[in-house]
């Protein structure tokens, strides 16, 4: 008998925009429209947080505080942050089409998870601007979850558990221990693990990879395995009890779960 309810999935990195593309160049040139430029591994270190809290943990690194400092006069505050935002979201919105292809396995998977009774919930560091553009996308290509939670949509989102509250709420499905988290961020996993469900990291698609497909295709057995470990190691910091290549992997470890939950185990 299937113990668990829902599986909950992030966006961007999980089930589309393989590598988690889409914010990456829209960070660089918002900031850079500011006057300070920014690297890549800058803006992907906060990625997971709501788009509004990614640009202020972007401004509190010394390097970039500093340099926002010296171009403006004083420090950042939230009204700098809040002047980066508006000119990130609409940039953001511009561009997230170009980035709307499913993660190959996604639409097969869902299926699989329906066929189980179990419902498809979602959540996102993403605006529900944003996500406006990329669900009529994912929907063509055969991919629709039954819920969906937006930064901003909640007073506290990643990396509480409030988003998953939602979700439960919407979905009816509780408790925490009937339903999987899966993500690419660390801060994706500790939403999971504070609403106490079993979560799943995403290594090879998602922004700790920060690779495409075919950039993956080309590395050696060796540096594949290197990048693999490295994304690893950061969401098992953040406490995810599984860890797979892409969503395309997630039933072995549904089954998994399955038989651990009937055997009385909890995440």
């Amino acid at each position: 008998m299937t113990k668990l309810k829902a599986a909950v999935f992030d966006w961007a990195g999980t089930v589309i925009d393989f590598g988690s593309f889409a914010p990456m160049g829209v960070f660089v040139e918002a900031f850079h429209r500011f006057g300070i430029e920014v690297t890549i591994p800058e803006a992907r270190g906060p990625m997971g947080l709501p788009k509004w809290d990614h640009i202020n943990a972007m401004l509190q690194l010394p390097r970039i505080r500093d340099a926002w400092a010296a171009r403006h006069g004083a420090p950042p505050t939230s009204a700098d942050v809040d002047a980066v935002y508006k000119v990130f979201v609409p940039m953001n919105e511009e561009v997230v089409h170009r980035y709307a292809e499913l993660v190959p396995g996604t639409a097969e998977v869902a299926k699989a998870l329906r066929a189980r009774g179990l419902k498809i919930g979602s959540t996102t560091g993403y605006t529900r601007s944003i996500m406006e553009r990329l669900l009529p996308l994912a929907k063509a290509q055969d991919y629709e979850a039954d819920n969906l939670v937006c930064a901003g949509d909640l007073p506290e989102g990643r990396p509480t558990p409030m988003n998953m509250y939602k979700c439960f709420l919407d979905l009816g499905v509780w408790p925490g221990s009937a339903v999987v988290k899966v993500d690419d961020t660390g801060v994706g996993i500790d939403e999971g693990v504070a609403a106490g469900c079993w979560t799943v990291g995403v290594t090879l698609s998602g922004n700790e990879a920060g690779l495409t497909p075919k950039e993956i295709a080309e590395l050696s057995p060796d540096a594949l395995e290197q990048v693999r470990q490295r994304a690893a190691a950061a969401l098992r910091a953040h406490g995810a009890h599984y860890l797979i290549d892409t969503v395309a992997d997630l039933m072995p470890v549904i089954d998994d779960i399955e038989r651990r939950l009937a055997a009385g185990e909890r995440p």
